[in-house]
């Protein structure tokens, strides 16, 4: 089988933590034909067969699973058909280039039988803050730009005696424009922050078990692969790892790992296997789908290479 890794330019990416490096390299190990693909290579046509310049890669493994001397080289030509698979790993926003490559990616699947993961449709379909929204035990929360609706919720949650807010925007990652706010603050930063990311903003009451830490666990088809736990720096409230929050592996609760398991089940049905869950307080906030990451340092933490689990 090839595999061919539908990537972000390498210098926007760290090299030895990246998860969709550690795919490539393993899925190679493993046998498989695989190669790297960039956007400036990219593109569809409705007649004749399609064939991508991609690179081939080298690298290794380390013992705790980070990558080390990885490089691309040469170029060669691949001719889509059911027998490559092309995973989906460009990085999000998700904004309007990123919906252009998705609808080229279910052409070609219905053009050249190629294999996409996760399935353009399926990301197309679930926002991933909007997917945990859907839980009957999901933290309640406000999405959209009305000033109005906003300033209503947000009376609601104040007589139950919440003081202050998160503010982030519906379509980014990894901590972008997540804002923690006074509740009197809300009427002129609600207004800035739906201009600045020009659109619907979240909000929530802020939720303090973050400084305990956020959980991140890892499930390929319904089945849980790893999971960490997430721990901010002391006095902030980002559980990132890029911004200095510590990590380990623990246990996930069996009734929040039964909740993943049926978010997945659903998900299967839309051509989604691979999922990452953002865990706060044993409630989900996040159902990461576009470009589920962190497989390095979960796998660290676990002490096995989990992308072994997806080839």
């Amino acid at each position: 089988m090839k595999h061919i890794f539908f990537i972000d330019p390498i210098e926007k990416l760290v090299t030895k933590k990246d998860s969709t490096i550690l795919m490539a390299l393993t899925a190679q190990e493993k046998g498989n034909e695989v190669f790297v693909l960039f956007e400036d290579d990219f593109y569809i046509k409705n007649v004749g067969q399609v064939s991508f310049d991609c690179y081939k890669i080298t690298g290794d493994i380390n013992e705790n699973f980070y990558i080390e001397n990885f490089q691309v080289n040469e170029k060669e030509k691949v001719t889509l058909s059911h027998e490559v698979i092309l995973h989906m790993r460009i990085d999000p926003p998700y904004d309007s280039r990123y919906q252009r490559y998705l609808w080229m990616l279910d052409f070609l699947e219905s053009k050249t039988a190629v294999q996409v993961k996760n399935n353009p449709i399926g990301i197309m379909k679930h926002n991933e803050k909007l997917e945990a929204y859907l839980l009957e035990n999901s933290l309640e929360s406000y999405v959209g730009t009305s000033l109005n609706g906003v300033k209503s919720f947000v009376e609601k949650i104040s007589a139950q005696g919440v003081r202050e807010l998160i503010l982030k925007p519906l379509d980014l990652y990894q901590g972008i424009g997540v804002e923690k706010i006074s509740v009197n603050e809300l009427e002129a930063k609600f207004k800035a922050k739906c201009d600045e990311f020009k659109g619907p903003v979240v909000v929530q009451q802020f939720d303090e078990s973050v400084y305990a830490g956020e959980i991140r666990s890892i499930f390929y088809r319904a089945k849980e692969i790893g999971t960490i736990l997430k721990v901010p720096q002391e006095g902030e409230y980002l559980a990132n790892i890029a911004q200095g929050a510590k990590y380990s592996a623990v246990d996930l609760d069996p009734k929040v790992k039964n909740e993943c398991e049926e978010v997945c089940k659903k998900l299967m049905n839309d051509g989604v296997d691979l999922v990452a869950f953002d865990i706060l307080g044993n409630r989900l906030s996040e159902v990461n789908v576009t470009c589920p990451g962190l497989m390095v340092e979960v796998s660290s933490a676990m002490k096995r290479n989990l992308v072994l689990d997806l080839f």
